[in-house]
């Protein structure tokens, strides 16, 4: 049988009010009050009824994360990032795959779904301003990612121009010179190009060369895309003596290919990636990689939405999230530290 909040302030000896206060953490509760409510929660199992709770709330909730690739490691460990700050706050999170596409994502951020959720969370690829500004649903939006909106939308994202810097100065920091870009994506891509832009800059900086034939420009961002990318600048006849990749898929995926023409990493290419996701660390040489507070990234897009839905913030936010460079053996060799920590950047 299910335990009641009357069963709770029975056994407590209050009232169901007190026991509902402390349930929904009003903050005109003593210490001593709640500490006793607790103890008969506790003591009994209750498990509050969420639904009710939203639903008295006039809510569902329910947050939407509509994300372009969920086959990429780093979105899928993302997601779980703003599922377990969702569910710290008693939300639900419904999944929606865009694939990048302007059409779904237009589906998505036009109330596809408004009815069913309390607010969405948004990782746009193709959208453009327009796109968003006429808006007509009034369900609280969140932007991640580096398109860059002068719309009155909190945006969540880390500073991907110094994040990409900071990889390419450690390359440097090791004697690497001819330091290649793979995933400079053909079209438009705001993230490619900011990070192409970083490590240009790191490399002008350094007096360095940064020139078209060190950029293997590709249609995709996968394991196959890094590979092939990679294939292509060997057999140009150009010899970087290290790689920064767009992301680690493909940072993965040259080192594939580096492996299947005996070149030795990092001894004769050194190679970083971006996004410091699971697979990189466990890969036969641990990858160094650009490493996004992911957890902080879900955390701040879901207060986001709540504060939204609270009436707070009214002001749109520019949230940059941290970042740090994890150092392992892709470019340290197999004296450095499997799955160092890394360092702030």
């Amino acid at each position: 049988m299910r335990v009641s909040l009357r069963d709770v302030a029975a056994h407590a000896g209050v009232s169901v009010k007190t026991v509902s206060n402390v349930v929904n953490d009003y903050q005109h509760v003593t210490p001593a009050m709640r500490a006793r409510v607790q103890r008969s929660i506790d003591a009994l199992g209750y498990r509050p009824n969420l639904a009710a709770r939203h639903l008295r709330k006039g809510r569902t909730g329910i947050i939407a994360l509509a994300l372009p690739e969920l086959g990429n490691p780093y979105f899928a460990e993302l997601a779980a990032a703003v599922i377990d700050s969702a569910a710290a706050h008693d939300y639900t999170v419904l999944l929606d795959h865009t694939g990048g596409r302007r059409e779904q994502e237009l589906l998505v951020c036009r109330g596809f779904r408004a009815r069913v959720i309390d607010g969405l969370i948004l990782s746009p690829i193709e959208l453009e301003a327009e796109d968003l500004g006429d808006r007509a649903e009034n369900v609280p939006l969140v932007l991640l990612g580096e398109r860059e909106y002068d719309l009155p939308y909190d945006h969540i994202a880390i500073d991907n121009v110094a994040a990409a810097r900071a990889a390419v100065r450690h390359l440097i920091g090791l004697g690497r010179r001819e330091v290649a870009f793979i995933g400079a994506r053909r079209g438009r891509s705001e993230p490619a190009q900011l990070r192409v832009r970083g490590w240009r800059e790191e490399l002008t900086a350094a007096g360095l060369p940064s020139d078209a034939g060190l950029v293997a420009a590709t249609d995709g961002w996968g394991h196959a895309d890094g590979e092939a990318a990679m294939i292509r600048l060997l057999d140009s006849g150009r010899r970087p003596d290290a790689v920064f990749a767009y992301n680690d898929p493909m940072a993965i995926g040259a080192m594939r290919a580096l492996h299947a023409r005996g070149v030795r990493v990092p001894e004769d290419i050194a190679v970083a990636g971006f996004d410091d996701v699971v697979e990189g660390r466990f890969a036969a040489v641990s990858l160094t990689s650009v490493s996004p507070d992911k957890e902080a990234i879900g955390r701040l897009a879901v207060e986001s939405v709540l504060a939204r839905l609270g009436g707070r913030t009214p002001a749109p936010r520019r949230v940059r999230a941290g970042h740090r460079l994890a150092e392992r053996e892709s470019t340290l060799g197999r004296a450095g530290a499997f799955g160092a920590p890394g360092r702030d950047t």
